[in-house]
């Protein structure tokens, strides 16, 4: 079944000792100038920081080199490419975001870490020990306007690994921009003149239409058209939260597979995974049984397009496919239900669904998407996180260093690809719940990782057959 980790290492302690923060400004002069982030990039929703972190072993080839030295020399080289990174996040008329290009760099810091990377154990995901201090965060460097848009720590490590940890403003890029950026470093790490995916800038492409019409019924801004009343104080975080990761592998998305018709068994496993989820935690935090649950899939939108938005392209560029049920049929029904809500949701998003999210943003001032009864899942599988190599090979683990980010720590989480100790490749999905809440949570993953009974659905409907759960 699913294991779960409350953290890496629960009783790992260790002290890290840090130079003051730097900026690292780019390697040439770059071009003083204004560029406006698109209407997808800059809404309320996307206005926070995002942490990554990445896990490297000590490489004996690289002996004698110093990765903090390698990499801060590599950052400089690339924000010639990607200078906007270098800038400054100004607001403009109607809350729209513009990037001065001054050139002020990103903030930097080095240090190193009294303990050695096997001691973080077999089981190296989230939540990490020590994490603040791994990725440090200087007062007042955290603001989304006037801040550094990037801050990066190398930590060196004892046995001659080291750990890269950045902070993101979200406003400048997703998970595919981001890596995109990464990798820019890492080629110049490794001695490439330039990166070989060119930076595109164009986030015009994004923009809304003049005049700007919106043609679709946008359910995940629901709180922009009506109130939506958080009855059960579902966005209230208390002192208990519980943070925990569960590990999916190979035979447990199996298990799961079980539980949903034939019809929908070429599901990917994110739609698998996001349905179980949603289902088992709409059960664990018990919401009245006919208020409406609320499922937001990140969809990786660069394809829709047509033409596809160009290679290189580093903005936001993804949908928040919205799929909605009352909490009484998410309980009752069997796991298909949520599954064909989460598909369906998937598959409206297209160009002409972008284009409408950027018109409602314009018109409505650039709101936050719903959140209350709303859970939120981002696919970063694909996303290459791991495969960034400075030299020193791939990460063992990269990819986000929690879940729980953004303007509530509980609604969001992340889908990480993750070998565990025993050599199997899965995806790891960290979950952050008040404490009696994650208790129901795991129970019912549990279940749902049990061998379903027999006549669990009717073939001859191919549908599911409503319990009385």
């Amino acid at each position: 079944m699913a294991s779960s980790s409350s953290s890496s290492s629960p009783s790992l302690g260790f002290q890290v000792q840090r130079r003051e923060p730097e900026l690292v400004i780019p390697a040439k002069p770059t071009p003083h100038e204004f560029k406006y982030l698109s209407d997808i990039d800059d809404q309320e929703g996307l206005r926070f920081q995002i942490p990554v972190i990445q896990f490297y072993r000590n490489e004996p080839t690289m002996r004698g080199k110093d990765p903090v030295t390698v990499i801060r020399k590599a950052i400089a080289e690339a924000l010639v490419f990607y200078y906007p990174f270098a800038g400054r996040l100004k607001e403009v008329h109607g809350r729209k975001l513009v990037v001065e290009c001054t050139g002020e760099g990103i903030v930097f810091i080095e240090a190193d870490a009294d303990v050695r990377l096997e001691q973080f154990g077999d089981v190296l995901q989230p939540p990490f020990p020590c994490l603040e201090e791994l990725l440090y965060e200087p007062h007042g460097s955290g603001d989304i306007l006037g801040s550094p848009l990037l801050l990066i720590q190398v930590t060196r490590l004892m046995c001659g690994g080291f750990i890269f940890a950045l902070r993101l403003n979200h406003t400048m890029s997703d998970a595919a921009g981001l890596v995109q950026f990464m990798s820019a470093v890492a080629e110049m790490a490794r001695g490439a003149q330039a990166p070989s995916v060119p930076p595109v800038w164009k986030r015009e492409l994004l923009n809304a239409g003049d005049p700007p019409r919106v043609t679709f019924l946008h359910h995940e801004y629901d709180e922009v058209y009506d109130e939506v009343p958080d009855t059960k104080g579902t966005l209230t975080v208390t002192d208990d939260m519980a943070y925990r990761s569960f590990f999916f592998g190979p035979s447990d998305v199996a298990a799961l597979r079980k539980h949903i018709p034939s019809h929908l068994r070429t599901c990917s496993t994110f739609e698998l995974l996001t349905a179980c989820l949603w289902r088992c935690r709409t059960i664990a935090i018990q919401p009245d049984p006919e208020e409406d649950m609320r499922m937001i899939c990140l969809v990786n939108a660069r394809a829709k397009f047509q033409p596809p938005l160009p290679v290189g392209y580093y903005g936001n560029a993804f949908g928040l496919a919205m799929a909605v049920s009352t909490a009484a049929k998410l309980r009752q029904n069997q796991l298909g239900y949520a599954l064909e809500l989460v598909k369906k949701a998937k598959a409206e998003v297209t160009e002409e669904y972008m284009r409408s999210v950027a018109n409602l943003m314009v018109m409505k001032g650039r709101p936050h998407f719903t959140l209350v009864r709303t859970y939120v899942a981002s696919d970063l599988t694909r996303a290459g996180f791991r495969d960034v190599d400075f030299g020193w090979g791939k990460a063992i683990y990269g990819g986000a260093a929690k879940g729980g980010v953004g303007t509530n720590p509980g609604l969001l989480s992340f889908y990480v690809p993750f070998r565990n100790h025993k050599g199997q490749d899965g995806i790891v999905v960290p979950v952050n719940l008040p404490g009696p809440a994650m208790e129901r949570f795991m129970r019912e993953i549990e279940i749902m990782l049990k061998e379903p009974p027999l006549d669990r659905y009717d073939n001859t409907k191919a549908a599911f057959i409503t319990s009385s759960m």
